[in-house]
């Protein structure tokens, strides 16, 4: 008889094995560093990983709570607003307030049960805190603008009584519930949400800072832009790290149709238009970030080709206007280490500029 310490021994017998696909996901699992079970990952020193570390501590070093921020000039300026801005703003908040409590609910379901290096398992744990603390955040911003408890309440509830906030929840819902995709399927995922879900609403925010309103929400949008950029950073690094990643063509399909969904959103369901921004441009952001999102996953980008694919970048009427916007996005990124942590702040302010295109 063979010796039981050996890992043929350990084989399960053919009516043991589990289904195909199952089984398939668990072969693929052992063969990614990542993934592969070991007591390693109960002690974190020696680091392994030191780009993964250094991630970590960024995200620690950025660490912020919801009580430093000074709601206290907000009230004034939200009074003063026009009826359709304070719709637009107060759907945003209710969108995100409920899109924090989905990102976390993937890091604790899958993600940290999955992941077996502690350096990652360190930066999922910290994510998850800020998490809450984004989320505490939004919730305080709703709680200090709406004085209706029953309008308070709607947006609270936002992914059972807004169809699109609920239409963006599902699709991340989806992943979080998938047992046959692979894990770097699902990490495109949720770089998409935290890329691409979140990239217009940024911008959105931050327009209202160039107008000089919500000091206090501008200043909280800051931050969460800037942890968020972190989070889909990190989510590059570990896809980077995968032995076995998904093809381009799934990466892309993933990508695109996050894209749709968001331009959807915010061109359609909850328009732009509402607090005076460009939508024809907006749609166009969305796409420049998805961009700029393959090219740091390690995928060419969709942008120019001629195939008919529905990620292509419309036409402004006007050809010149079309160059002068993407004149003006290349001469403000062409010197960004990091597509995450500057876009929406700047984009924001040229779409001020371009608005009346």
């Amino acid at each position: 008889m063979g010796d039981p310490e050996r890992p043929e021994a350990a084989r399960p017998q053919p009516e043991e094995r589990l289904s195909s696909d199952t089984n398939e996901n668990e072969a693929k699992s052992d063969e990614e560093p990542l993934l592969r079970k070991s007591s390693r990952r109960f002690v974190i020193f020696p680091i392994q990983y030191p780009d993964i570390w250094k991630m970590y501590k960024k995200a620690q070093a950025s660490f912020w709570t919801a009580e430093e921020v000074d709601l206290s000039k907000d009230l004034p300026h939200w009074n003063k607003l026009k009826s359709e801005e304070k719709y637009f703003i107060s759907h945003i908040l209710a969108f995100f307030a409920a899109s924090d409590g989905i990102v976390n609910e993937n890091l604790v379901e899958r993600f940290s049960q999955e992941v077996q290096v502690p350096e990652a398992r360190c930066f999922y744990g910290f994510q998850i805190l800020i998490e809450n603390v984004h989320s505490e955040m939004y919730s305080l911003l709703i709680d200090t603008y709406i004085r209706d408890p029953k309008k308070r309440e709607f947006l609270f509830n936002a992914i059972e009584t807004m169809p699109y906030v609920k239409k963006k929840a599902d699709w991340a819902l989806r992943w979080i519930a998938d047992r046959k995709s692979t894990f770097g399927e699902r990490v495109v995922a949720f770089a998409a949400v935290e890329g691409i879900f979140f990239s217009g609403s940024f911008a959105a925010i931050f327009w209202l800072k160039k107008r000089g309103l919500m000091p206090g929400l501008t200043f909280s949008n800051e931050l969460i832009s800037r942890d968020e950029g972190l989070h889909c950073d990190f989510a590059c690094l570990m896809f980077q790290y995968l032995v076995n990643k998904p093809s381009e063509e799934r990466v892309r399909e993933i990508i695109v149709n996050a894209v749709e969904i968001e331009q959807e959103f915010l061109t359609e369901a909850l328009p732009v238009g509402l607090i005076g921004m460009n939508c024809v441009l907006m749609k166009q952001y969305i796409e420049f970030v998805a961009d700029r999102l393959l090219t740091e996953l390690g995928f060419s980008k969709i942008i120019g080709e001629a195939n008919g694919n529905s990620l292509q970048y419309s036409c402004l009427e006007n050809p010149m206007d079309r160059e002068a916007w993407w004149a003006t996005v290349h001469r403000i990124t062409k010197s960004w280490p990091r597509l995450s942590t500057h876009t929406p702040q700047v984009i924001a302010d040229e779409l001020v500029h371009l608005k009346h295109l």
